[in-house]
This record gives C-alpha cells, sequence and structure tokens, in this order.
C-alpha cells in the first residue's frame, strides 16, 4: 500500500471568498506519445487540442449486457441500501450511482484492468495510473435528473488533494446515448482554463454533493465566457461508445424527461506520480470510496 498525507503547492487556488481569475493550466492534457499505447498520433493531438475523444464501439454487444447486468445487480442489492457507496436520488430515492463498484464487482475490476482500458490510461497520463474513484450512473426515464456545469479537477483539488489535472476519466455507455436523454455535454478546449469557485466548502460536503453539487460550481458568468470561448458539443452514441475526458474539461448534463433511461459507467485513472496530499480548499478528506488514497500502479 502507498499513501501520501503531505501538502503540496497549490497552482489551482480555489473556493475563495471573492472571484477570482481563470488559470491557465501549464501542464498537457496528454504526457504520453504514439509509441505508448494504441492512440495515434492524430488521436492525442486531438485529445490535447478538444481535452476528449469518442470512442464508438469500444465495447461489444456482451460486454455491455454483463456491465449492464451488474449495474442491475448492484443496483437492487438489498445489502447496499444503506451503504454511503449507494447514492439515491433526492426527490424520488431511486438509484443515482454506485460508488467503488471495483470493489462490488469483479466484472468491472477486470475491466479497468484489462489492457485494452488500461493501455489507453497509461498512454494519456503517460505513467502508471490507479483508480481515483469509479461508479456507475444511473438517469432513469422521465424523473431522472442532471449533473449542473463542474470541472471534475476542481472538486479534486479541493476536496481531495489532487495536486495537478494528470488524471482521464472513462466513460462507457451502457445505453444508448441521445441528444435529448441527458446525454452529458462538454466545452471542447475548456479544459486549459481552470475556474476558481467562490465560498468555503461545507462540512461533509459529499453527503450533499453526490446528488446536487452546489458548491464548486461555477458562476453563470464564468459559464457564459467559457460557452462563447469554446462552445458546447454532446456525448452521443450507441450503447458501448466511450468517451475519454480530462479532468478539467467544463462539462454537465440536463434533466432526463424522456421515457429511455441513460446508463454508464465511469472511472478515473490518475497518474501514481499525481497522488492526492491533503485537501486544498477543504477541512477533512472525503471518504475513501470517493477518493481512493491506495495508490498502488493497476496491474
Amino acid at each position: 500500500m502507498t499513501t501520501n498525507t503531505t501538502t503540496a503547492e497549490d497552482l489551482f487556488p480555489t473556493r475563495l471568498a471573492t472571484p477570482g481569475d481563470f488559470i491557465e493550466r501549464a501542464q498537457p492534457a496528454v504526457w504520453g506519445s504514439a509509441d505508448d499505447g494504441p492512440f495515434t498520433a492524430s488521436d492525442l493531438e486531438a485529445h490535447e487540442q478538444r481535452g476528449f475523444t469518442i470512442i464508438d464501439d469500444f465495447i461489444g454487444a456482451d460486454d455491455v449486457a454483463l456491465y449492464s447486468g451488474e449495474l442491475d445487480r448492484l443496483a437492487a442489492d438489498a445489502s447496499l441500501k444503506d451503504d454511503p457507496r449507494m447514492i439515491t436520488e433526492r426527490t424520488t430515492g431511486t438509484v443515482r450511482s454506485v460508488f467503488e463498484v471495483e470493489k462490488l464487482s469483479e466484472a468491472l475490476d477486470a475491466l479497468a484492468r484489462n489492457p485494452y482500458v488500461l493501455d489507453r490510461a497509461r498512454q494519456i497520463v503517460g505513467s502508471e495510473v490507479y483508480l481515483h474513484q469509479t461508479r456507475i450512473n444511473y438517469m432513469p426515464s422521465f424523473t431522472g435528473t442532471g449533473f449542473y456545469w463542474h470541472s471534475d479537477f476542481e472538486t479534486w483539488h479541493a476536496e481531495d488533494g489532487m495536486p495537478i489535472p494528470r488524471s482521464v476519466s472513462l466513460s462507457i455507455a451502457l445505453t444508448d446515448n441521445y441528444p435529448f436523454n441527458g446525454g452529458l455535454m462538454v466545452m471542447p478546449g475548456s479544459h486549459r482554463t481552470f475556474v476558481p469557485a467562490v465560498g468555503e466548502t461545507p462540512e461533509n460536503n459529499h453527503e450533499q454533493s453526490l446528488q446536487a453539487q452546489e458548491a464548486g460550481v461555477p458562476s453563470h458568468a464564468a459559464i457564459t465566457t467559457l460557452a462563447d470561448r469554446y462552445g458546447i458539443d454532446q456525448f452521443t452514441g450507441a450503447a458501448g461508445s466511450a468517451l475519454w475526458f480530462d479532468s478539467n474539461i467544463m462539462h454537465g448534463s440536463g434533466n432526463n424527461i424522456t421515457p429511455y433511461a441513460r446508463s454508464n459507467v465511469f472511472m478515473v485513472f490518475n497518474s501514481v506520480e499525481n497522488t492526492l496530499v491533503e485537501p486544498f480548499a477543504a477541512k477533512a478528506q472525503r471518504p475513501e470510496h470517493i477518493a481512493n488514497r491506495e495508490f498502488t500502479p493497476l496491474r
């Protein structure tokens, strides 16, 4: 086991008393090269510029069925009803997310370690990786609520102590993603701009933020500036498609009022050279099922 409870220089001050200027990051989005994995040089160049990569048919129909079955199994598992890893919707009580799925599902643990996945993660971050966070997300038909605009890295930096945005997220669609059923929206290129948030981090903020994020979100003015600068794209595609995206890209999703549910597997691969220190803008560390502090490289 490898842990890190030290501090580090704060290159991305956030949760400020008053609004601060945008910070243009010096770190790349892609740390490896075409020689390091399956992405081509043009793939990596596009990822560096846009901050995300979409791969259609990333997994096949059999795997979609396998992981969808795991989602259904975990959502229905009575032993997880009062487990903190199970997050439900505020209004309906239906399952919203299940965290730390690699410890709850052998199939999902194997997915994270599959070279087909792992080699791409290593290539993007340019080193060995470990799982910072995993979850399955479920957006039910008619009542599914979205995620407001945010940068994951802002939260992971402020509340988990991730020093720099040297991590990459993978979202694999287990259902068809249409433009109208709450699909993820991203601002291409916004990963290069860090937006400091205003306001202190509430105590035990994770108990509320995983249902509806309120602390650490950008202002309307900041979102407008970024949208004008970068525009907005959307991750759409059939079940089995995948989105690799930078930890600092601005993204969000709307509510799902359609009859078509949406679900996905979400995994965050962080560089072993970027392990967590003490939180930069929170009084205490978040629980390890949300922010893993076991940094052994995945094999």
